[in-house]
């Protein structure tokens, strides 16, 4: 159903059973997936490539121009997964480089009312935004992680997989997969145990296991490049600690809540 009280721009691509309400706005180049809701007052910017079952409520603005100085105009994009709830007043800036790069919001994530994802960002599949979350361009949020309301991560940071940052948090540097982030300043506040057994199934060992890494890294008082060693001949090969090791290694080193002298 697409309302003839919405502007929906005749180069825009609509799948099968989408519903498009009165007053939505839809630009040109968009292409909205099979099944997909589009509120009042809602607007699909150009350049948005929104997967199946996409649920976009009043006043979101999807693939809203880039916030930064760099960008010159050029078309860029803004892509959706399958299944992405996006609440009211949510604000996604597509990407800046018209060569390549993108804004990416992955499959089943639920962007809760006023947060906002900057330009070229990349959250991952099944994340939950809180209310008045602020994501800044060129941000990598990993899976299944949770930003509780309000908080703020800066540009170029990374928070990896399985990852709870509990609410008003600021964000200013890389947070490594299964953590909790607690306070301001942010800090480690142990694993991310409770969701990783409800949802991830694992088991207490693996869980273990992940909290002996942490330990090392953040409870030993030695550098990172240190821990990483202690962590390999100390702990049981898993993917859990492949994961940590890799994304550790991925961003330098360089970790939210580490001593400067310890990094």
């Amino acid at each position: 159903m697409i309302s003839d009280k919405a502007h929906v721009d005749p180069s825009a691509k609509i799948g099968e059973g989408v519903t498009i309400h009165p007053f939505a706005f839809i630009d040109k180049d968009v292409e909205i997936g099979d099944g997909c809701v589009i509120m009042p007052f809602a607007s699909i910017v150009r350049g948005t490539r929104m997967g199946r079952n996409c649920r976009i409520y009043q006043g979101a603005i999807v693939g809203a121009d880039p916030q930064d100085f760099r960008w010159k105009g050029g078309f860029t994009y803004c892509h959706l997964g399958d299944n992405v709830v996006v609440r009211e007043n949510v604000i996604i800036n597509r990407g800046i480089n018209p060569e390549e790069g993108a804004t990416v919001i992955g499959e089943g994530t639920f962007l809760m009312a006023n947060s906002h994802v900057g330009h070229d960002s990349h959250i991952g599949n099944n994340c939950v935004l809180g209310n008045n979350v602020s994501v800044a361009g060129d941000v990598k949020i990993g899976e299944k992680t949770i930003l509780s309301s309000a908080v703020v991560v800066h540009e170029n940071s990374s928070v990896g997989d399985w990852v709870l940052v509990k609410g008003g948090c600021r964000i200013t540097g890389h947070v490594p997969p299964y953590c909790i982030m607690a306070h301001n300043p942010t800090s480690y506040f142990g694993v991310n145990a409770t969701i990783l057994r409800k949802y991830g199934n694992m088991s207490e060992e693996r869980i273990d296991d992940i909290a002996k890494c942490y330990r090392h890294i953040y409870q030993t008082g030695t550098s990172v490049f240190n821990a990483l060693k202690r962590i390999q001949s100390d702990v049981d090969d898993t993917p859990e600690r492949q994961n940590i090791i890799d994304f550790i290694n991925g961003v330098n080193l360089r970790i939210v809540a580490i001593p400067k002298d310890l990094e």
